[in-house]
């Protein structure tokens, strides 16, 4: 199965001048019975964070979060102790279990633009614990380029709590590359940037492919591109 949902098909949120939200599952105010999860993948939201805007502190429980930077910073504060400034090409990667509380703030003159994604755990009831990692993942070309994994502990790369892989990828105009999976896997790819063709299916900017059942997909930039690649197991978690 592939499906395409395109860029106007997120849900847009936002508060004031200072955040602007695109949602591509149910999140806050937007519910659609349809597209609660994919997988194991929870939320999938882009955010961008306006000088001095903030997403506020909240409590969060049982949920992987992961926040990729790929334009400016953010200060991240929470309350197991860590106050700390996240740049472009950093990843963070937040263990909620048994319950923590935390917040992001843009305390420059420009905006910080964000990925932040919540995977369902392996495992409810975890100790809450936080990771960064500068991994200069912007500056990758011509390959998938792996940003945190639950499948197998690699060095250099954020561990998640989760049966889980995120990677991110730069492609030249007519460069391709090629996905190998399996069919009880699931996988997510959200356009960055360029336009892409994913098994021949023309794919543009914020536009979303969901696949299942495959086991290679097929990239080709059809101009200078970049993506995420989310790969989930096929089964769903539920808490």
């Amino acid at each position: 199965m592939i499906k395409l949902i395109t860029a106007p098909e997120r849900r847009e949120a936002r508060v004031g001048d200072s955040l602007s939200s695109h949602y591509l599952f149910s999140f806050a105010d937007y519910y659609d019975p349809d597209n609660v999860q994919f997988g194991s993948l929870r939320v999938f939201n882009d955010v961008v964070i306006g000088p001095g805007g903030s997403i506020p502190a909240h409590p969060q429980a049982d949920m992987e979060v992961l926040t990729i930077v790929l334009d400016g910073e953010i200060v991240h504060l929470d309350n197991i102790g860590n106050e700390v400034t996240l740049a472009a090409g950093q990843v963070q990667r937040i263990t909620a279990g048994t319950g923590i509380t935390h917040s992001a703030r843009n305390m420059t003159d420009k905006d910080a633009h964000v990925y932040q994604l919540w995977l369902l755990p392996n495992k409810r009831d975890l100790a809450p614990s936080y990771e960064q990692m500068d991994l200069g993942f912007l500056d990758k070309t011509g390959e998938l380029f792996p940003l945190a994994t639950g499948q197998k502990v690699l060095e250099d790369l954020v561990f998640l709590n989760s049966n889980s892989t995120v990677y991110y990828c730069n492609l030249g105009s007519g460069d391709e590359v090629d996905f190998r999976t399996f069919k009880i896997r699931k996988t997510l790819i959200y356009v960055t940037g360029g336009s892409l063709l994913i098994d021949n299916m023309e794919v543009n900017i914020h536009d979303q492919v969901r696949l299942e059942e495959q086991e290679v997909i097929r990239i080709h930039a059809t101009s200078k591109a970049s993506f995420i690649l989310v790969d989930v197991p096929a089964l769903e978690v539920n808490f």
